[in-house]
């Protein structure tokens, strides 16, 4: 089909942008090395706590966001973490941009007011 053509052109060219570049290179370092792969899990696992209290509506504990601030303020030391999400957030970033296009350009609203 002719859009799976275009799709797939479109792939090629999405490949070799910076963002994909340096996010792909940026998680190559944090997955071969096992100590920077833990701290974004607990990283991660910690967002997703505090994400979900919050969705309940509730506040996360003073101890929660304390070890939050905590490990946040480590990875921000750390180089190789910080320029992965770095990487990562400027590939999101790129990522909704283009979905926001595509549901614009066909005009689907994801989040109506209903």
């Amino acid at each position: 089909m002719y859009i799976y053509d275009k799709v797939h052109e479109f792939a090629r060219e999405l490949k070799d942008t910076p963002e994909v570049v340096n996010y792909k290179k940026a998680l190559d370092k944090i997955n071969s090395n096992e100590k920077y792969k833990k701290m974004v899990e607990d990283l991660r696992k910690m967002q997703f706590e505090i994400y979900s209290i919050q969705l309940q509506g509730k506040q996360p504990s003073e101890e929660q966001m304390k070890t939050f601030e905590s490990l946040s303020n480590i990875i921000s030391l750390n180089p190789e973490v910080k320029e992965f999400l770095e990487a990562e957030m400027r590939f999101l970033t790129l990522w909704q941009d283009i979905f926001k296009i595509i549901t614009d350009t066909i005009g689907i609203d994801l989040n109506p007011n209903l």
